[in-house]
């Protein structure tokens, strides 16, 4: 991560950091008013170009009329003129050659989704519905944003021309990089679907065509424009950053998920845009997504994006270089934090000062070149290793140069900052309800959540490493009132530290220690050492049935913990030390 020099903490926590240090910005708050999703950002922060939820009546009722099949008649025919005069053309406009394309390749795509409450982690919110955009790729896959169907519960897919949907599967999906592969087993849909060919990142200027099914129509609709910016970018709903490439082809709710053609080619997926600016959008380009699908196919999953696990100092002071015994022929970037699980940290130090990834010098602003007379980030060249791919990493060490060979892999933060497409985890003993922390449980605090959410655990979200594989700040999110706990009530948003003595690693690992407790007393530690709860632990267990029937919770664990990992390892007991 480079630090830059900005005004406010506040926007330096709303810009995206390095991919290259592993510690991502939190996502933006989600919030929905009257059918339409959107984010809250400041105004130099892409915002989603979420789909919008559409009502079930309208929606049969715009089936039922003749205006798509009219549509579907027309650009047939226009089509057929294009091919039979295409020798009288040397080329044809952007929008034409991508409405060539996309007919029978884009397709509209349905989502019903639900989301859980962090805050009553047993129950999920009310179920909602949206639309976005795909299209087809090789081998029977349609390509869409991870957004689209985040949460999702039942997918359709519609193609242009026709009032059937067909049902959908999501077969992978990487929130990071805002990408889901569908797949469809009707032999119906695929009637007359091609698919389209990724092309390669365009030039600036360079003129593409987004086609998709944004909001205020039901058919298809395509926009141009050109390319005016390619540079790494955040993306809004993993809260990583990646490449990214602006261009100034409107981006509207709906268009999420359609392809941007350039030629006769995908150039990359449209999947946000900036608020309060006009006409700025950004699309996925296809180096991302055929890292993505190639991933999918060699793993059958999504593996993620590597990164080294550093934090970089630019070393654009002359004094600073000197300082740290630089020639001045060298450039490069000074580390000043290294992530404990990565690779780096067993051989890296820190005040290293990085010289050269993979033989490519880097800058003092941490940039390197790219294409014609461009430059990016480095941490462009680590997020497009496989993982376990291996770097070499030229250093300099106390005034020496080394080089050293570095395995790269995704590197996952203490505190997750999504967790799309699954259930929160919890445990209920004694009317606690103890939780992993995690940013989409800050986020319920509300828009404003980094300053409404308690300052302790947004710092810990933000800032903290973990220490060992697995690790998990496990917090006490609220406290069920009964008698067994009077006077506890105001022990809630505090981390657990220890059972009995025993330092707790993570949620299963308190789950375990309190089950499995042999002694007369079970002590709580919170919030290092400076709060205590003290339970009698037989009467503890008696007032949990008791707890959980009165506020008709069905179980007071979680499912994923009631699945063991290795059924063969004893559970952990806990002793009063």
């Amino acid at each position: 991560m480079l630090l830059r020099s900005f005004r406010t903490v506040e926007l330096l926590r709303r810009i995206s950091t390095s991919s290259v240090s592993g510690y991502r910005p939190s996502p933006p708050f989600l919030q929905r008013f009257n059918g339409d999703v959107q984010s809250y950002f400041p105004s130099h922060t892409p915002r989603f170009c979420y789909s919008i939820s559409v009502n079930p009546q309208n929606e049969n009722r715009q089936y039922t009329t003749a205006s798509a099949p009219v549509f579907s008649k027309r650009a047939s025919k226009r089509k057929i003129s294009r091919r039979r005069h295409a020798g009288k053309s040397q080329s044809n406009s952007p929008a034409a050659d991508a409405v060539d394309l996309a007919l029978d390749s884009v397709v509209k795509i349905f989502t019903v989704s639900t989301s859980p409450s962090y805050f009553l982690p047993w129950q999920n919110k009310s179920q909602r519905e949206s639309m976005g955009s795909g299209f087809v790729i090789s081998g029977r896959r349609i390509i869409t944003n991870a957004h689209v169907v985040a949460d999702h519960s039942f997918v359709l897919v519609r193609k242009h021309g026709s009032s059937i949907k067909h049902r959908a599967e999501v077969q992978a999906v990487g929130h990071e990089c805002d990408l889901a592969i569908l797949v469809v087993d009707s032999e119906v849909f695929w009637e007359g679907m091609n698919s389209l060919e990724l092309g390669d990142i365009p030039f600036l200027q360079e003129a593409v065509a987004v086609v998709g099914y944004p909001q205020g129509g039901d058919n298809i609709s395509v926009t141009t424009g050109v390319v005016s910016r390619v540079e790494p970018t955040q993306y809004v709903h993993g809260a990583t950053q990646l490449m990214a490439i602006q261009i100034d082809a409107a981006i509207n709710p709906g268009n999420s998920g359609g392809p941007a053609i350039m030629g006769n080619k995908v150039a990359g997926v449209a999947f946000q845009n900036l608020s309060g600016a006009e006409n700025i959008g950004y699309i996925i380009p296809t180096p991302v997504i055929k890292h993505f699908i190639t991933g999918v196919e060699e793993c059958g999953k999504y593996i993620g994006f590597c990164a080294m696990g550093v934090s970089c100092q630019p070393m654009e002071n002359a004094q600073l270089r000197r300082g740290f015994q630089m020639s001045p022929e060298m450039t490069g970037v000074l580390i000043s934090k290294i992530n404990p699980l990565s690779d780096a940290h067993r051989i890296l130090k820190k005040d290293d000062v990085i010289l050269s990834f993979d033989n490519v010098s880097i800058a003092n602003d941490g940039t390197v070149p790219f294409r014609n007379r461009e430059r990016i980030t480095f941490d462009y060249l680590v997020s497009m290793k496989k993982p376990d791919e291996t770097a070499l990493v030229k250093v300099l060490r106390e005034g020496k140069e080394h080089e050293f060979s570095i395995t790269l892999k995704p590197l996952q933060p203490l505190v997750p900052v999504h967790q799309f497409d699954q259930l929160p985890s919890y445990y209920i003993f004694a009317g606690f309800v103890f939780v992993p922390l995690t940013q989409p449980y800050l986020h319920e605090y509300g828009e404003d959540w980094y300053n409404t959410s308690p300052r302790s655990l947004c710092m810990r979200a933000l800032k903290d490493l973990p220490k060992k594989a697995g690790q998990q700040l496990v917090i006490v999110s609220q406290v069920l009132m009964d008698d067994i706990n009077t006077g506890y009530e105001r022990l809630a948003e505090l981390q657990v530290k220890k059972v009995n003595g025993v330092e707790v690693d993570n949620l299963r690992h308190l789950c375990q220690l309190i089950e499995n407790c042999n002694t007369e007393e079970l002590r709580l530690d919170l919030d290092d050492d400076e709060r205590v709860i003290i339970l009698n632990y037989q009467s503890a267990k008696i007032a949990t049935s008791l707890i959980l029937k009165r506020h008709r919770i069905a179980s007071a664990i979680s499912s994923d913990l009631l699945i063991e990992q290795n059924p063969v390892t004893e559970l952990a007991s806990c002793s009063a030390v």
